[in-house]
């Protein structure tokens, strides 16, 4: 007697979402099935990973991961054009760091030139994020959101404390918007409510339930995803179907796991190879969880998650 494995069916389905222009954009979420189970149902884009790019060189960075732009990330076009070039990123992520009041307090008119700058340098989508500082992102998303104005990008993020003059420029010039909460499904849920009550598109959010590296809470972030998961898909709930963004390299390479010395601690090998495996688990496990669309930094760790997302589908 031949074996028939189980199939559970849901009657909920992730909303997609698609950013970039014609003949480059790229489409992601869509699926009616949990992470990879294409046996229970149909997942019509893969999961997508946008490579990081900032304004301003990253001193922050460890050398590990500032060493494969190090020619190229004084200059945020030409670091984007590189990671098109170099690694067939299919999108790049500017994180306008830079006008952070803590940094360099650059201005919301220097921002929307980096945005522009890049917009002319590549034809890949672009994903266009804030400093996180969330009274300085209100004025610096809306000139972004100008200056690419009819390019279809993804910005963010939205927050609590400025979401409504965010995703009023991302309505305003056609974007698509980051929804982001603190770690609880709640919180996501309310944001999303409130985004949408203002007539923004439930359809064009993507949620950011915040992220974290492996051994620094990634239980409780892979729960929260989950559960906004399958919120989406048993519970038919559309206020949290929306794809999940998992930002990951920001988290992963300001841990003590990625930084630590090797003279230090000898027995935790490499440094170089730890790094790009903490931030390749990290990834891999929220790719699990029902993250769709990830931010990376080191392109060795994005390829290799690159390639598991190929063999899996």
């Amino acid at each position: 007697m031949a074996f028939v494995p189980p199939k559970e069916s849901f009657p909920g389905k992730v909303f997609h979402v698609n950013i970039g222009t014609s003949p480059r954009d790229i489409t992601f979420g869509g699926e009616n099935t949990l992470p990879f189970l294409s046996f229970e149902g149909v997942l019509p884009n893969r999961p997508v990973i946008a490579y990081e790019v900032q304004d301003v060189p990253p001193q922050d960075w460890p050398e590990e991961v500032r060493k494969p732009y190090k020619d190229v990330s004084h200059d945020p076009a030409l670091w984007a054009k590189f990671c098109r070039d170099t690694f067939s990123a299919e999108a790049i992520a500017l994180r306008l760091t830079g006008t952070h009041p803590d940094r360099e307090d650059r201005s919301a008119e220097d921002a929307a030139k980096t945005v522009k700058d890049v917009l002319s340098a590549v034809d890949i989508p672009l994903i266009i994020l804030g400093s996180n500082n969330a009274e300085k992102d209100a004025s610096v998303m809306v000139a972004a959101a100008e200056a690419a104005n009819g390019r279809n990008c993804l910005i963010g993020k939205a927050q609590e404390a400025n979401y409504k003059t965010i995703a009023a420029a991302a309505m305003a010039n056609d974007h698509k918007l980051i929804a982001m909460s603190e770690l609880d499904i709640n919180l996501s849920k309310q944001l999303n409510i409130l985004v949408t009550q203002m007539g923004f598109d439930r359809e064009r959010i993507v949620i950011d339930p915040m992220c974290s590296a492996l051994g620094y809470g990634l239980e409780y972030t892979y729960s929260v995803m989950e559960r906004i998961r399958l919120a989406a898909l048993a519970q038919n709930d559309a206020t949290m179907q929306q794809p999940i963004l998992g930002d990951v390299g920001m988290y992963v390479w300001k841990v003590k796991e990625t930084q630590a010395a090797e003279a230090d601690i000898p027995q935790w090998g490499s440094l170089e190879e730890r790094g790009i495996a903490w931030e390749a688990v990290t990834a891999v496990s929220l790719l699990m969880a029902g993250a769709g669309l990830f931010i990376m930094r080191h392109p060795k760790a994005a390829g290799s998650v690159g390639k598991l997302i190929e063999e899996l589908i």
